[in-house]
Protein backbone atom coordinates (compact mmCIF):
# COMPACT_ATOMS: atom_id res chain seq x y z
CA UNK A 1 0.00 0.00 0.00
CA UNK A 2 1.44 3.73 -0.91
CA UNK A 3 0.61 7.16 0.08
CA UNK A 4 0.85 9.68 -1.95
CA UNK A 5 1.56 13.03 -0.05
CA UNK A 6 0.66 15.99 -1.89
CA UNK A 7 3.58 18.76 -1.88
CA UNK A 8 1.46 21.30 -2.43
CA UNK A 9 -0.28 23.28 0.81
CA UNK A 10 -3.05 24.15 -1.56
CA UNK A 11 -4.26 20.80 -2.48
CA UNK A 12 -5.55 19.67 0.31
CA UNK A 13 -6.68 21.14 3.47
CA UNK A 14 -3.96 21.02 6.41
CA UNK A 15 -6.27 18.16 8.54
CA UNK A 16 -6.55 15.92 4.77
CA UNK A 17 -2.61 16.21 4.66
CA UNK A 18 -2.15 14.72 8.41
CA UNK A 19 -4.69 12.30 8.22
CA UNK A 20 -2.22 11.17 5.26
CA UNK A 21 0.46 11.75 6.52
CA UNK A 22 -0.69 9.64 9.93
CA UNK A 23 -2.00 6.41 7.68
CA UNK A 24 1.85 6.38 6.23
CA UNK A 25 2.99 6.90 9.64
CA UNK A 26 1.27 4.61 10.92
CA UNK A 27 2.70 1.60 8.65
CA UNK A 28 5.88 1.45 10.18
CA UNK A 29 4.99 2.59 13.22
CA UNK A 30 5.27 -0.61 15.54
CA UNK A 31 8.49 -1.81 14.07
CA UNK A 32 10.13 1.96 14.13
CA UNK A 33 9.10 1.86 17.65
CA UNK A 34 10.46 -1.60 18.62
CA UNK A 35 13.66 -0.11 16.73
CA UNK A 36 13.87 3.15 17.96
CA UNK A 37 16.57 5.26 16.92
CA UNK A 38 16.29 8.41 14.45
CA UNK A 39 13.43 8.39 11.96
CA UNK A 40 14.92 10.48 9.20
CA UNK A 41 12.74 9.03 6.51
CA UNK A 42 9.43 9.61 8.31
CA UNK A 43 10.80 13.24 9.02
CA UNK A 44 11.41 13.88 5.12
CA UNK A 45 7.83 12.53 4.87
CA UNK A 46 6.39 15.39 7.56
CA UNK A 47 8.94 18.03 5.64
CA UNK A 48 7.17 16.65 2.45
CA UNK A 49 3.55 16.62 3.65
CA UNK A 50 3.52 20.79 3.51
CA UNK A 51 2.81 21.02 7.32
CA UNK A 52 5.79 22.40 8.26
CA UNK A 53 4.56 25.42 7.34
CA UNK A 54 1.02 25.56 8.96
CA UNK A 55 1.46 27.80 11.67
CA UNK A 56 3.67 30.37 9.51
CA UNK A 57 1.47 33.79 9.10
CA UNK A 58 0.61 34.34 5.47
CA UNK A 59 2.33 37.45 5.52
CA UNK A 60 5.64 34.97 5.80
CA UNK A 61 4.57 33.30 3.03
CA UNK A 62 2.99 30.49 5.06
CA UNK A 63 -0.38 28.88 5.13
CA UNK A 64 -1.73 31.11 8.55
CA UNK A 65 -3.48 28.98 10.09
CA UNK A 66 -5.25 29.66 13.58
CA UNK A 67 -3.92 27.23 16.51
CA UNK A 68 -7.11 24.74 16.57
CA UNK A 69 -6.17 23.72 13.39
CA UNK A 70 -2.80 23.17 14.22
CA UNK A 71 -3.58 21.20 17.22
CA UNK A 72 -6.11 18.93 15.46
CA UNK A 73 -3.16 18.12 12.43
CA UNK A 74 -1.37 16.91 15.85
CA UNK A 75 -3.76 14.76 17.55
CA UNK A 76 -4.69 13.05 14.34
CA UNK A 77 -0.49 12.51 14.25
CA UNK A 78 -0.33 11.18 17.92
CA UNK A 79 -3.35 8.65 17.12
CA UNK A 80 -0.80 6.97 14.47
CA UNK A 81 2.78 7.40 15.94
CA UNK A 82 3.20 9.94 19.00
CA UNK A 83 6.99 10.30 18.76
CA UNK A 84 6.56 11.65 15.27
CA UNK A 85 4.11 13.97 16.05
CA UNK A 86 5.59 15.69 19.01
CA UNK A 87 8.78 16.15 17.04
CA UNK A 88 6.01 18.13 14.87
CA UNK A 89 4.78 19.43 17.34
CA UNK A 90 7.83 21.27 19.08
CA UNK A 91 8.95 22.50 15.42
CA UNK A 92 5.77 24.82 15.50
CA UNK A 93 6.46 25.60 18.95
CA UNK A 94 10.36 27.06 17.61
CA UNK A 95 8.21 28.84 15.27
CA UNK A 96 5.99 30.32 17.81
CA UNK A 97 8.81 31.21 20.01
CA UNK A 98 10.38 33.24 17.29
CA UNK A 99 7.04 35.19 16.73
CA UNK A 100 6.74 35.72 20.62
CA UNK A 101 10.36 36.66 21.45
CA UNK A 102 11.75 37.72 18.04
CA UNK A 103 11.33 41.00 16.49
CA UNK A 104 9.54 42.06 13.08
CA UNK A 105 13.32 41.36 11.65
CA UNK A 106 13.25 38.26 12.72
CA UNK A 107 10.00 37.39 11.88
CA UNK A 108 10.89 37.66 8.53
CA UNK A 109 14.41 36.47 9.03
CA UNK A 110 13.77 33.31 10.47
CA UNK A 111 9.93 32.36 9.11
CA UNK A 112 10.75 33.44 5.66
CA UNK A 113 13.86 31.25 5.65
CA UNK A 114 11.74 28.07 6.81
CA UNK A 115 9.31 28.49 3.74
CA UNK A 116 12.19 29.17 1.36
CA UNK A 117 14.69 26.37 2.95
CA UNK A 118 12.48 24.10 4.22
CA UNK A 119 14.21 24.37 8.16
CA UNK A 120 12.95 21.39 10.14
CA UNK A 121 13.50 23.53 14.35
CA UNK A 122 14.21 21.87 17.36
CA UNK A 123 14.28 22.71 20.48
CA UNK A 124 17.14 23.38 23.24
CA UNK A 125 15.08 25.50 25.71
CA UNK A 126 14.78 24.53 28.97
CA UNK A 127 14.78 27.29 31.30
CA UNK A 128 15.34 24.87 34.55
CA UNK A 129 18.43 23.53 32.52
CA UNK A 130 21.41 25.80 33.13
CA UNK A 131 24.43 23.67 31.93
CA UNK A 132 24.42 26.17 28.81
CA UNK A 133 26.65 28.59 29.66
CA UNK A 134 26.69 32.30 27.81
CA UNK A 135 29.30 34.33 28.03
CA UNK A 136 29.22 38.14 26.56
CA UNK A 137 32.00 38.95 23.58
CA UNK A 138 32.15 41.06 20.82
CA UNK A 139 29.46 41.02 18.71
CA UNK A 140 27.55 38.65 21.05
CA UNK A 141 27.56 35.50 23.30
CA UNK A 142 29.71 32.23 23.18
CA UNK A 143 28.23 29.61 24.43
CA UNK A 144 29.65 26.71 26.33
CA UNK A 145 27.88 23.48 27.64
CA UNK A 146 24.96 21.20 26.75
CA UNK A 147 21.60 21.10 26.63
CA UNK A 148 19.16 17.46 27.47
CA UNK A 149 16.05 16.69 26.63
CA UNK A 150 16.51 18.52 23.18
CA UNK A 151 13.16 17.19 21.25
CA UNK A 152 13.73 17.48 17.63
CA UNK A 153 17.27 18.24 17.94
CA UNK A 154 18.63 15.35 15.93
CA UNK A 155 17.72 16.12 12.10
CA UNK A 156 17.28 19.43 12.74
CA UNK A 157 18.13 22.57 10.69
CA UNK A 158 17.69 25.41 13.65
CA UNK A 159 17.73 25.13 17.26
CA UNK A 160 15.87 27.49 19.47
CA UNK A 161 18.39 27.81 22.43
CA UNK A 162 18.09 29.26 26.24
CA UNK A 163 21.66 29.99 27.55
CA UNK A 164 22.15 31.00 31.64
CA UNK A 165 24.82 34.22 32.30
CA UNK A 166 25.73 33.41 36.11
CA UNK A 167 27.03 36.84 36.58
CA UNK A 168 23.91 38.49 35.71
CA UNK A 169 22.32 35.42 36.97
CA UNK A 170 19.83 35.59 33.91
CA UNK A 171 18.47 33.93 30.53
CA UNK A 172 18.51 34.58 27.15
CA UNK A 173 16.91 33.05 24.38
CA UNK A 174 18.22 33.06 21.26
CA UNK A 175 18.61 30.72 17.18
CA UNK A 176 21.60 28.72 16.82
CA UNK A 177 21.64 26.52 13.24
CA UNK A 178 22.24 23.05 13.84
CA UNK A 179 25.00 22.90 12.07
CA UNK A 180 27.23 25.82 13.54
CA UNK A 181 30.80 24.68 14.43
CA UNK A 182 30.71 23.81 17.68
CA UNK A 183 27.14 21.97 17.86
CA UNK A 184 26.79 18.30 18.55
CA UNK A 185 23.22 16.67 18.90
CA UNK A 186 24.25 13.60 20.64
CA UNK A 187 21.55 10.37 19.66
CA UNK A 188 21.45 9.45 23.88
CA UNK A 189 17.84 9.36 24.41
CA UNK A 190 17.29 5.79 25.82
CA UNK A 191 13.80 5.95 27.04
CA UNK A 192 11.03 3.05 26.80
CA UNK A 193 8.55 4.99 25.07
CA UNK A 194 8.51 8.35 22.91
CA UNK A 195 11.65 7.07 21.18
CA UNK A 196 11.77 8.92 17.92
CA UNK A 197 11.63 12.29 19.13
CA UNK A 198 15.12 12.62 19.18
CA UNK A 199 15.30 14.14 22.49
CA UNK A 200 18.95 13.59 22.66
CA UNK A 201 21.70 15.66 24.36
CA UNK A 202 23.00 18.90 22.74
CA UNK A 203 26.58 19.90 23.58
CA UNK A 204 27.70 23.40 22.57
CA UNK A 205 31.86 24.12 22.71
CA UNK A 206 32.50 27.61 22.19
CA UNK A 207 29.39 27.86 19.94
CA UNK A 208 29.34 32.07 18.45
CA UNK A 209 25.44 33.32 19.15
CA UNK A 210 25.36 37.15 17.29
CA UNK A 211 23.18 39.74 18.82
CA UNK A 212 21.21 39.38 15.89
CA UNK A 213 20.24 36.16 16.89
CA UNK A 214 18.95 36.71 20.28
CA UNK A 215 15.02 36.06 20.12
CA UNK A 216 15.06 37.44 24.21
CA UNK A 217 17.59 39.50 25.72
CA UNK A 218 18.96 38.48 29.46
CA UNK A 219 16.96 40.07 31.86
CA UNK A 220 14.10 41.13 29.54
CA UNK A 221 10.97 41.00 31.79
CA UNK A 222 8.51 38.88 29.49
CA UNK A 223 4.97 40.17 28.47
CA UNK A 224 1.98 38.37 29.09
CA UNK A 225 2.00 37.78 25.34
CA UNK A 226 5.67 36.65 25.47
CA UNK A 227 4.57 33.98 28.79
CA UNK A 228 1.92 31.88 26.40
CA UNK A 229 5.08 30.22 24.59
CA UNK A 230 4.33 27.86 28.06
CA UNK A 231 0.71 27.67 27.06
CA UNK A 232 0.96 26.60 23.30
CA UNK A 233 4.17 24.01 24.61
CA UNK A 234 1.50 22.59 27.21
CA UNK A 235 -0.98 22.49 24.87
CA UNK A 236 0.91 20.51 22.59
CA UNK A 237 1.16 17.79 25.25
CA UNK A 238 -2.65 17.85 25.84
CA UNK A 239 -3.10 17.00 22.13
CA UNK A 240 -0.15 14.63 22.20
CA UNK A 241 -1.99 12.62 25.02
CA UNK A 242 -5.77 12.81 23.36
CA UNK A 243 -3.78 11.58 20.36
CA UNK A 244 -2.42 8.76 22.44
CA UNK A 245 -5.79 8.52 24.00
CA UNK A 246 -7.50 8.03 21.06
CA UNK A 247 -5.18 5.71 19.05
CA UNK A 248 -5.30 2.85 21.82
CA UNK A 249 -9.24 3.52 22.04
CA UNK A 250 -9.07 3.26 17.95
CA UNK A 251 -6.47 0.54 18.21
CA UNK A 252 -8.24 -1.66 21.19
CA UNK A 253 -11.50 -1.50 19.13
CA UNK A 254 -10.22 -2.88 15.90
CA UNK A 255 -9.02 -5.75 17.79
CA UNK A 256 -11.43 -6.57 19.77
CA UNK A 257 -14.56 -6.56 16.87
CA UNK A 258 -11.73 -8.74 14.42
CA UNK A 259 -9.86 -11.17 16.99
CA UNK A 260 -10.87 -11.11 20.84
CA UNK A 261 -12.45 -14.55 21.61
CA UNK A 262 -15.94 -13.99 24.28
CA UNK A 263 -14.84 -15.50 27.47
CA UNK A 264 -16.76 -18.75 27.85
CA UNK A 265 -19.31 -17.66 30.43
CA UNK A 266 -20.22 -14.27 28.51
CA UNK A 267 -22.80 -16.26 26.20
CA UNK A 268 -22.11 -14.46 23.64
CA UNK A 269 -20.45 -15.86 20.22
CA UNK A 270 -18.29 -12.27 19.71
CA UNK A 271 -16.20 -10.42 22.22
CA UNK A 272 -17.80 -7.47 20.87
CA UNK A 273 -21.41 -8.77 21.70
CA UNK A 274 -20.44 -9.32 25.46
CA UNK A 275 -22.39 -6.64 28.30
CA UNK A 276 -19.13 -5.74 30.46
CA UNK A 277 -16.64 -5.47 27.47
CA UNK A 278 -19.41 -3.18 25.68
CA UNK A 279 -19.98 -1.54 29.40
CA UNK A 280 -15.55 -0.91 29.58
CA UNK A 281 -15.88 0.32 26.24
CA UNK A 282 -18.53 2.93 27.51
CA UNK A 283 -16.34 4.03 30.36
CA UNK A 284 -13.06 4.60 28.70
CA UNK A 285 -14.83 6.71 25.63
CA UNK A 286 -16.05 8.71 28.63
CA UNK A 287 -12.23 9.50 29.61
CA UNK A 288 -11.43 10.15 25.57
CA UNK A 289 -13.97 12.50 24.93
CA UNK A 290 -14.27 14.82 27.60
CA UNK A 291 -10.46 15.29 26.97
CA UNK A 292 -10.57 16.37 23.08
CA UNK A 293 -13.44 18.52 23.81
CA UNK A 294 -11.47 20.52 26.51
CA UNK A 295 -8.42 20.61 24.27
CA UNK A 296 -10.42 21.84 21.62
CA UNK A 297 -11.70 24.90 23.93
CA UNK A 298 -8.38 25.50 25.52
CA UNK A 299 -7.06 26.03 21.88
CA UNK A 300 -9.61 28.46 20.85
CA UNK A 301 -9.28 30.39 23.90
CA UNK A 302 -5.28 29.67 22.96
CA UNK A 303 -5.89 31.31 19.63
CA UNK A 304 -7.63 34.49 20.51
CA UNK A 305 -5.46 35.38 23.41
CA UNK A 306 -2.56 34.83 20.78
CA UNK A 307 -4.12 37.17 18.13
CA UNK A 308 -4.35 39.93 20.75
CA UNK A 309 -0.71 40.63 20.95
CA UNK A 310 0.99 43.17 22.48
CA UNK A 311 -2.86 44.16 23.56
CA UNK A 312 -3.19 40.66 25.76
CA UNK A 313 -3.36 41.38 29.47
CA UNK A 314 -2.20 39.56 32.21
CA UNK A 315 -5.88 38.27 33.46
CA UNK A 316 -6.67 36.96 30.23
CA UNK A 317 -3.35 35.01 29.83
CA UNK A 318 -4.07 33.38 33.37
CA UNK A 319 -7.70 32.58 32.02
CA UNK A 320 -5.67 30.31 29.55
CA UNK A 321 -3.13 28.62 31.18
CA UNK A 322 -6.23 27.92 33.49
CA UNK A 323 -8.17 26.35 30.40
CA UNK A 324 -5.14 24.50 29.27
CA UNK A 325 -4.50 22.97 33.02
CA UNK A 326 -8.02 21.53 32.84
CA UNK A 327 -7.38 19.91 29.50
CA UNK A 328 -3.87 19.11 30.51
CA UNK A 329 -5.23 16.82 33.72
CA UNK A 330 -7.96 15.22 31.67
CA UNK A 331 -5.47 14.04 28.67
CA UNK A 332 -3.32 12.78 30.82
CA UNK A 333 -5.75 10.67 32.60
CA UNK A 334 -7.32 9.65 29.63
CA UNK A 335 -4.13 9.12 27.85
CA UNK A 336 -2.79 6.73 31.03
CA UNK A 337 -5.95 4.57 31.63
CA UNK A 338 -7.22 4.09 28.45
CA UNK A 339 -3.20 2.62 27.12
CA UNK A 340 -3.32 0.62 30.28
CA UNK A 341 -6.85 -0.86 30.67
CA UNK A 342 -7.30 -2.11 27.08
CA UNK A 343 -5.42 -5.15 27.73
CA UNK A 344 -8.36 -6.01 30.10
CA UNK A 345 -10.65 -5.79 27.17
CA UNK A 346 -8.37 -7.22 24.34
CA UNK A 347 -6.93 -10.39 25.98
CA UNK A 348 -4.13 -12.03 26.89
CA UNK A 349 -3.27 -12.61 23.09
CA UNK A 350 -3.30 -8.76 22.45
CA UNK A 351 -0.16 -8.67 24.29
CA UNK A 352 1.96 -10.04 21.31
CA UNK A 353 4.92 -7.72 20.28
CA UNK A 354 3.66 -8.20 16.86
CA UNK A 355 0.85 -6.38 17.19
CA UNK A 356 2.62 -2.92 19.67
CA UNK A 357 -0.40 -2.22 21.52
CA UNK A 358 1.73 -1.50 24.65
CA UNK A 359 3.59 1.11 22.89
CA UNK A 360 0.28 3.25 23.57
CA UNK A 361 1.13 3.21 27.33
CA UNK A 362 4.60 2.98 27.05
CA UNK A 363 4.38 6.60 25.32
CA UNK A 364 1.73 8.22 27.73
CA UNK A 365 3.94 7.10 30.24
CA UNK A 366 7.30 8.17 29.34
CA UNK A 367 5.55 11.66 28.28
CA UNK A 368 2.62 12.43 31.28
CA UNK A 369 5.92 13.03 33.34
CA UNK A 370 7.04 16.22 31.70
CA UNK A 371 5.91 17.85 34.63
CA UNK A 372 4.35 16.98 37.62
CA UNK A 373 -0.43 16.86 36.76
CA UNK A 374 0.03 17.40 40.38
CA UNK A 375 0.81 21.03 40.26
CA UNK A 376 -1.78 21.57 37.65
CA UNK A 377 -4.12 20.14 39.79
CA UNK A 378 -3.21 22.48 42.75
CA UNK A 379 -3.49 25.41 40.30
CA UNK A 380 -6.99 24.62 39.59
CA UNK A 381 -7.95 23.95 43.16
CA UNK A 382 -5.89 27.59 43.70
CA UNK A 383 -8.72 29.11 41.56
CA UNK A 384 -11.66 27.32 42.34
CA UNK A 385 -11.46 27.87 46.33
CA UNK A 386 -9.43 31.72 46.51
CA UNK A 387 -9.59 32.93 42.51
CA UNK A 388 -6.25 32.93 42.08
CA UNK A 389 -4.39 32.65 38.63
CA UNK A 390 -1.72 30.77 38.22
CA UNK A 391 1.60 32.87 38.00
CA UNK A 392 4.00 32.41 34.60
CA UNK A 393 6.22 29.85 34.44
CA UNK A 394 7.69 27.37 32.14
CA UNK A 395 5.24 25.62 32.75
CA UNK A 396 2.33 27.22 33.87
Amino acid sequence: MSFVIPLNPQAASAETMADRLALRLATTAVARDQAGGHAAEERQWIRDSGLLSLTIPAAHGGQGADWPTFYRTLRRLAEADSALAHVYGFHHLQLASVQLYGSPEQHARYLRGTIEHGWFWGNALNPLDKRLVATEVDGGYRLDGLKGFASGALGSDQLVVSAWLPDREALLVGVVPTGRDGVAVQGDWDAFGQRQTDSGTVTFDQVALAHAEVLQAPGTVPTPQATLRSQLAQLILVNLYTGIARGAFDAARRYTVEESRPWFASGVSRAADDPFVQHRYGDLWLKVRPAIVLADDAAQRLDQAFRRGAALTAADRGEVALAVAEAKVLAHRAAIEVSSQLFELTGARSTSTRLGLDRFWRNARVHTLHDPVDYKLRTLGRHALLGELPEPTAYS
